[in-house]
């Protein structure tokens, strides 16, 4: 995921900053709709990962309403658009990719390897002996 989100924040300021020449354009635009799948592919399976498979596709569709709770910072973007220009917003898109890939790598990576060390562990210390109180009666009568 840093890689990612790294990858959005470069590609971001890279069409703001290059993107008057075509094939860089193209290029950046690119980048930026390839980064972007991220959100249909990592996020389950990060989520599957941390959290255990449990409740994976209750846990996809709330990061999933990230979509539509991020559709309020239109107002913002319009006020950066109207205020700095569209390099404004770009800046702010980018920044906060960045700042993604910062908490994904120093946040979200120690979390993740703190669960399935916990996990592991439980699983290790897990008595799979059957209790004798449940175990079947043995017929001696042979």
């Amino acid at each position: 995921m840093f890689v990612i989100f790294l990858g959005e924040g470069a590609a971001l300021l890279g069409l703001m900053y290059f993107g008057h020449n075509p094939y860089l354009f193209m290029f950046f635009a690119a980048m930026i709709f390839l980064c972007w799948g991220e959100i249909f592919s990592i996020f389950p399976a990060t989520c599957a990962d941390t959290f255990g498979s449990k409740y994976a596709a209750a846990n996809a569709g709330t990061l999933y309403t990230a979509k539509g709770t991020a559709s309020m910072l239109v107002p913002v973007a319009s006020l950066l658009s109207a205020v700095g220009g569209w390099n404004a917003v770009f800046i702010c898109a980018a920044g906060i990719s960045i700042a993604a890939a910062i908490a994904a790598k120093f946040l979200l990576a120690p979390m993740r390897k703190r669960w399935i060390n916990n996990t592991a562990l439980e699983y290790e210390n897990a008595s799979f002996e059957v209790p004798a109180e449940a175990r079947p009666a043995s017929s001696s009568g042979r």
